[in-house]
């Protein structure tokens, strides 16, 4: 019998205690996850701040703002996210500055999503009555304050859906920090995978992880676009 296949002769008990119960290889999936949920909430908060600004920009009137904002889109939504990743930490931020590479992780995520959160908000934006600015004005706001009080609170209820999933997708892009070798949930599972040699339950663990993260997210989303709904009754 190969080296290969040994794991797969034990028990199904035999196999989870070496994969998670000996020397306490649970925790390296928790402190994997740890580091996947921080990454994520860090990312998602630069993506919204910067998705919004690119969005506001890419409306602008201002012809080379409008511009520079066109071509960032263009350029992070036609790269692949692994190769931006690694243009964060191998070449633009690892060699020039002392930022840990989880955070170095966390922006270029951010700068990934902001593209993508850019053309969703553009599109709530959009769908707002144009009459909304016009009535803004007319109370004697400034188009800073209508956009502000008025536009983005609608486009943001219309656009919340498509904000979830994009949450959803950036969690799920983070399996790749291993390539700057950070031991997110991912590396975790990978690593005892190379530990105890047995691919299985390693992986299905990462695996049902993930999909609990996602379906309790998903939860969450379906549970505040409720409330708006009910709030947009009365």
């Amino acid at each position: 019998m190969s080296w290969f296949a040994m794991p797969a002769a034990l028990s199904f008990a035999e196999r989870f205690k070496r994969n998670f119960v000996e020397a306490d290889r649970w925790m390296q999936l928790v402190d994997g996850l740890k580091i996947t949920l921080w990454v994520s909430l860090l990312a998602v908060l630069l993506g919204i701040v910067l998705g919004v600004l690119l969005a506001l920009m890419r409306l602008s009137r201002f012809k080379p703002l409008s511009f520079l904002a066109g071509m960032y889109i263009d350029i992070v939504r036609g790269t692949p996210v692994v190769v931006q990743l690694m243009i964060f930490y191998f070449v633009l931020l690892g060699p020039h500055t002392s930022l840990d590479k989880v955070y170095i992780g966390a922006i270029a995520f951010g700068c990934n999503s902001g593209a993508y959160v850019a053309e969703i908000v553009r599109a709530g934006i959009l769908s707002v009555d144009h009459g909304q600015m016009e009535a803004g004005r007319s109370l004697g706001m400034t188009q800073v304050m209508t956009m502000r009080y008025v536009i983005l609170p609608q486009a943001f209820k219309n656009i919340l859906p498509a904000l979830g999933n994009e949450l959803i997708v950036l969690i799920k892009e983070t399996s790749v920090l291993g390539y700057i070798g950070v031991v997110d949930l991912a590396r975790a599972g990978e690593q005892i995978r190379a530990r105890t040699l047995d691919a299985f339950m390693p992986l299905l663990a990462v695996a049902l992880i993930y999909y609990v993260m996602v379906k309790l997210l998903s939860y969450l989303l379906q549970l505040l676009e409720r409330r708006l709904r009910e709030s947009d009754r009365r």
